[in-house]
């Protein structure tokens, strides 16, 4: 997946025109001076493996994800709360795939950006809109159970459609900036090599653009889920804490029966495995991308920051790091979602068959060995 302000095949954050030189540029390490038509050439191993594991991750992320949505979509139970954002979650993971994983995959394999101003502009624009929409359906999903838990009397149907609506129309309008920052241009004045960069204002335009995503993109929504599972804790410790100390013993109040458990705002299991899985979704996304944005600040703010070919492998490193993410929460909704996996078998008639042969074998292995002890019983 290419970095929101990735500028070349090497998706590094904040590329800029020849009059800018960053430690974050790929192009400005040349790796390879023997091309004689493009003199800023690169680390084609690395290329290689970027190459590979994009492709891997774009089909793991498009697979893990329509199977979800499928599931999701044919499943006979009632949908909750959960299942919707579940459902638009998958739907923006999809949307990193296949405007971040593909475009950036396909630019790996050409090298320099093949196509009109126009598609540049376009492109970038989706990118970062991925990213804006994924992270914050992270964000509201957590605002939920916050809710849900703390606030249970306040939890509304309405309310959740608003949130997720807002996100993908907020995520839409904040990345617009993409395509009046990113265009089609020399990468160096006379070079006659053309890319899909970013001209920001020396000295503190890349510096100002690589914090301001940095800050939307992960400390802010870090921040807000960080805050709203402080209060979740905080509230299933309150709870616990007074069931423990007030009797279960049934008693009278005004002629109507009462239970010391009952006035207590019980969390139910099901809404606790919901605060689980959604806290292991923002767990790997922390774990995805702190590493890449991390040496994004690092290569700007930092003046000694190396400026050879290691740090185009840290970032590109870090960046496939960060494109797991894409493909690694489908396999969290199955793994706290018990009857999702089921679902998704259930939407393919031919695994169908083959769950009922197995539980036909299980049963007739099961009698098998219920009459062998019956009968070394009976002989005992």
């Amino acid at each position: 997946m290419q970095a929101p302000a990735g500028s070349s095949p090497e998706p590094q954050v904040g590329s800029c025109n020849s009059s800018v030189t960053s430690s974050s540029l790929p192009a400005a390490n040349a790796t390879s001076l023997s091309n004689l038509t493009d003199r800023f050439g690169r680390n084609e191993s690395l290329a290689r493996t970027e190459i590979s594991v994009l492709g891997v991750i774009f089909v793991l992320a498009v697979l893990g994800n329509v199977l979800v949505l499928l599931a999701l979509c044919k499943s006979r139970r009632k949908t909750s709360k959960m299942h919707l954002f579940i459902k638009h979650l998958s739907l923006t993971d999809l949307t990193v795939a296949v405007f971040q994983v593909l475009p950036q995959f396909i630019w790996d394999i050409t090298y320099r950006f093949q196509g009109p101003d126009l598609l540049c502009r376009l492109v970038k624009h989706l990118q970062i809109f991925g990213m804006f929409a994924s992270t914050y359906m992270m964000v509201i999903m957590s605002v939920d159970r916050y809710i849900a838990i703390c606030h249970p009397l306040k939890t509304l149907q309405q309310r959740s459609y608003l949130m997720i609506i807002g996100t993908w129309v907020g995520s839409f309008i904040v990345s617009c900036p993409q395509s009046f920052i990113f265009s089609l241009r020399e990468i160096e004045e006379g070079s006659g090599v053309y890319d899909c960069w970013a001209s920001f204002i020396f000295p503190w335009g890349i510096q100002a653009y690589i914090t301001w995503i940095a800050l939307g993109v992960f400390a802010a929504p870090v921040l807000i889920v960080l805050v709203c599972y402080t209060c979740i804790c905080y509230s299933i410790f309150k709870n616990v804490k007074y069931k423990t100390k007030v009797p279960s013993h049934t008693s009278f109040r005004n002629g109507l029966i009462t239970s010391g458990v009952s006035n207590v705002n019980t969390i139910s299991k099901a809404k606790m495995r919901t605060v689980k899985m959604t806290l292991v979704i923002v767990l790997a996304y922390i774990v995805c991308w702190a590493p890449f944005f991390t040496v994004q600040l690092w290569s700007v703010w930092d003046k000694s920051a190396p400026k050879d070919d290691s740090t185009d492998t840290a970032f590109t490193l870090t960046m496939l790091l960060g494109s797991l993410n894409s493909c690694c929460n489908p396999w969290i909704y199955m793994f706290f979602s018990g009857h999702l996996l089921s679902d998704i078998i259930h939407v393919f008639p031919c695994c169908h068959k083959i769950t009922r042969k197995l539980k036909k074998e299980d049963s007739e292995t099961s009698i098998k060995r219920h009459t062998l002890l019956t009968k070394i019983i009976k002989k005992l």
